[in-house]
């Protein structure tokens, strides 16, 4: 497993986590309330937050054990790592359109940052599971 495969799973791991985690606590808190009166923005930002420290942390570590592994990419790797940001970037633009539309029509807020941050989430584990799957198969030929 290479180096930029090993990142991919970490990214895609902690995205599910992250994302889940956030999920379980804004439920949690709800209760009988609508999930638009819960509160939601200190868990959005610990969860995001948390979610950069991990993957920043695991990556060290990872590359603590295996120090013989390669830092330098090489094509295949730039080509893996291109394919699956554009596979994820759809979901950044739709999340985007999405909180535009929202915003318009004068939803609550809560809404709107929950739709921005599960697309955000949705571009993680997407993009990182083309990666995956590229990495495991091999790039399309076009």
């Amino acid at each position: 497993m290479t180096l930029e495969e090993r990142r991919a799973w970490i990214r895609l791991i902690v995205s599910v986590a992250a994302y889940g985690g956030y999920a379980f606590v804004v439920l949690g808190r709800a209760g009988e309330r609508p999930l638009a009166e819960v509160p939601y923005g200190a868990a959005l930002l610990w969860s995001v937050g948390a979610a950069i420290l991990a993957t920043f942390v695991i990556e060290i570590v990872v590359g603590a054990f295996n120090p013989k592994a390669s830092l330098l990419k090489d094509e295949r790797d730039r080509e893996i790592g291109r394919l699956g940001d554009h596979v994820g970037q759809a979901f950044v633009v739709i999340g985007a359109v999405a909180a535009m539309l929202m915003a318009i029509a004068d939803w609550d807020r809560f809404w709107i940052a929950n739709v921005i941050y599960a697309c955000f989430a949705l571009s993680s584990v997407i993009g990182n599971v083309a990666k995956v799957i590229v990495y495991r198969r091999s790039l399309p030929q076009w």
